[in-house]
């Protein structure tokens, strides 16, 4: 009865505990000419298996507390072993007392290029340059979960965000792009340097009252949840002004957009004059979002 009760007390722990990340990982070749080639199926199931069974933290996570996320690349080049393209990676998180999850982070990383044989073994080392294959998901893995940490907690993805600093600065001696601050002004160098730049420690902030303030006391207090979302937007306007059209609010938008526009257009009615006028100042991409804003 004693081994009994151990076996069923090991075979609980292991299925209470679980890595970080729910991901599902979708390739797209079709740009190269040769979609059906069995390297490109053998190496999304690669990066599949590489992003959800690595141990990216010290923290236990329950199967329920796993981040929900996706990668998707475009594979646009092929030839022999080295691959171009893109990898757009986006993750949602869970709101209290709902069933809807929030979208958190949609970054499309338009400097991915990397060489892969088929089969070959992937490995991440926290240390040290492995390939740029493995920095680039290394470090999108480690901002998905900065931001999502985050949300929860204020700057609660210190540690995260500090790795993905680790790895940019290793790789940035190989020769591929988006490493750099040479490389442009939007790119992996851009989001890290922003997202522990002083100067945007309010966007931070903002990320926690956002969720912790606004949608997770939602099914509480609408009104109240709804004027603190739109207080916290507000306040981008001030560092919109010190670094106009940042990287950072750039990625906010592109994953907000839509959700700003729903909480706005219905439920209880808030003061939104000023949010109005600072969305049209902050993000005047999404203009047309803005527009179906109900006064």
């Amino acid at each position: 009865m004693r081994k009994i009760l151990l076996i069923l007390m090991l075979s609980f722990c292991v299925s209470a505990f679980t890595q970080e990340l729910n991901c599902n990982v979708v390739i797209n070749a079709e740009q190269t000419g040769n979609p059906n080639l069995p390297v490109f199926k053998t190496l999304e199931k690669q990066i599949r298996e590489f992003v959800n069974n690595t141990k990216w933290t010290n923290k236990e996570f329950t199967n329920k507390e796993r981040i929900e996320c996706s990668i998707y690349i475009n594979i646009t080049e092929y030839a022999s072993d080295v691959f171009n393209g893109t990898i757009q990676v986006q993750s949602s998180r869970p709101v209290y007392g709902s069933s809807y999850t929030t979208p958190v982070h949609n970054l499309n990383d338009k400097d991915f290029s990397f060489r892969y044989l088929e089969f070959q073994n992937m490995v991440y080392n926290p240390n040290q340059f492995e390939s740029n294959l493995i920095s680039v998901l290394a470090f999108h893995v480690y901002m998905v979960i900065g931001i999502d940490a985050d949300t929860f907690s204020l700057k609660g993805g210190d540690t995260y965000f500090n790795q993905a600093q680790v790895i940019l600065n290793y790789s940035q001696g190989e020769n591929t792009k988006g490493w750099k601050l040479s490389d442009g002004t939007q790119n992996r160098y851009a989001l890290i340097d922003n997202m522990l730049s002083p100067t945007f420690e309010d966007y931070r902030t903002v990320m926690y009252n956002y969720h912790r303030n606004g949608l997770d006391l939602m099914s509480q207090d609408q009104k109240e949840a709804k004027s603190n979302i739109a207080d916290a937007i507000i306040s981008l306007e001030k560092m919109n002004r010190v670094r106009p059209n940042s990287y950072i609010l750039r990625t906010f938008f592109d994953a907000k957009a839509d959700e700003i526009q729903d909480i706005f257009s219905a439920g209880p009615n808030v003061e939104i004059t000023k949010l109005v006028s600072a969305l049209g100042n902050i993000a005047p991409m999404y203009s047309s979002q803005w527009r179906n804003i109900k006064y």
